[in-house]
């Protein structure tokens, strides 16, 4: 389910990306993308992450997976008669669908990750996040490759198309999954109280809160994935299929990393570790942004990847093992939000820096900025900084 999901969510964001971007020619207008998916994600994860803890949970998945499949007929229908259509019509239809696949992220990300631990024990739960992990990058590697050659080759709608098939076999994987038990709910309180509940929990515990802060503040700012088909189309002038290979190139990083970490687990230094990899991230999106060579540009996006992988890993290692089984929807709905706000805001901001002070020193200056929030983190997360990666830490 995973892997099949992932494949379509990419092949729509390396996809969508660059079909506005062609209608548009305006680095704003791709940042606007990031904003419409994030503003419904955000808005609905706390209630989102109450419903989780309350509900069973692979049912949950699986309506979210239908509003996703029902997104993806409506953007086939756009692209399809994209020729007949105003192109002010046709922007607002993209960015309404963009809107609705924000709402089912918004309630398929927290509930995804509190029914992992249903379905495997404490003790295998740290390897079972590494292989969870492993399939997403996979997905990503091919799905972003993939959306981009399709699109040059094929079009967009049938790349669109592609799409929409993976998310219907996505919702059949996830109807193979047994339904698991609902958390054991031992008091009665109204949704409102349990939300505050889950937000308390997350701002309360030091090594939870500098761990997401740091992730938001360093994606939100290092964020220049968005801004790829710029690069792609005007810097380093390789078009979609190029795009597609940038877009991947992250994810294989990444997924270099995570095979590696799936044999050899972090243990003593983790939060060190942790700190270290975001700052390395940061120096990558400089490298990047100064890059007008496509195979440097590449190396630089693959060692970035090799580095967020490791990060991801440990902070999301962390939180589970952090978290009570009964209130894991509700704290990875607070985690959704500050991992939704520094992509898809992150994009935005990308998007309207780059506008302002044009593409490459907006880049430069969101490396910077990462390298900035490493070193406020290291000086006020002591925590953090001594953590190591264990169930009992």
């Amino acid at each position: 389910m995973r892997l099949t999901m992932t494949l379509s969510t990419q092949i729509l964001s390396v996809s969508v990306g660059y079909f506005v971007y062609d209608l548009t020619s305006s680095p704003l207008m791709l940042g606007l993308i990031g904003l419409a998916e994030a503003l419904p994600a955000i808005g609905i994860s706390l209630y989102a992450g109450h419903l989780a803890d309350k509900h069973n949970r692979r049912n949950i998945i699986a309506a979210c997976i239908m509003l996703f499949l029902l997104c993806g007929l409506s953007i086939c229908t756009l692209a399809y008669y994209r020729d007949a259509m105003d192109k002010t019509v046709l922007l607002t239809g993209i960015y309404t669908v963009i809107f609705f696949t924000g709402i089912a992220r918004g309630f398929f990300s927290p509930t995804n990750f509190a029914f992992l631990p249903q379905l495997v024990d404490r003790a295998t739960l740290p390897n079972a996040i590494t292989w969870n992990s492993s399939s997403w990058e996979v997905a990503s590697i091919t799905g972003l490759g993939l959306g981009g050659l399709l699109y040059g080759f094929a079009g967009v709608t049938t790349t669109f198309c592609i799409m929409t098939a993976l998310t219907a076999l996505a919702f059949i994987f996830i109807l193979r999954i047994a339904p698991r038990p609902v958390p054991v709910i031992e008091r009665v309180e109204s949704a409102t109280e349990r939300i505050k509940e889950g937000i308390s929990f997350v701002f309360n515990n030091q090594l939870i809160i500098s761990a997401v802060m740091l992730d938001l503040f360093a994606v939100l700012f290092g964020g220049a994935v968005a801004l790829l088909p710029v690069f792609a189309k005007d810097i380093l002038k390789v078009g979609p299929e190029g795009l597609g290979i940038l877009r991947a190139a992250m994810s294989l990083g990444a997924i270099s990393m995570a095979f590696f970490l799936a044999h050899n687990p972090l243990n003593k230094g983790a939060g060190k570790i942790m700190l270290a990899c975001v700052a390395g991230f940061g120096l990558c999106i400089i490298g990047f942004g100064l890059s007008t060579w496509f195979p440097l540009s590449f190396f630089f996006l693959f060692v970035a990847g090799v580095l967020d992988e490791v990060s991801v890993f440990i902070r999301a290692s962390l939180v589970q093992f952090q978290t009570p089984d009964h209130m894991k929807g509700r704290v990875s709905s607070v985690n959704t939000i500050f991992i939704t706000s520094s992509n898809e805001i992150g994009a935005f901001e990308s998007g309207l820096a780059a506008s302002l002070m044009g593409t490459v020193p907006s880049v430069i200056f969101g490396g910077i900025m990462t390298l900035v929030v490493v070193g406020v983190t290291w000086w006020r997360a002591p925590k953090l900084r001594a953590y190591d990666l264990s169930p009992e830490s």
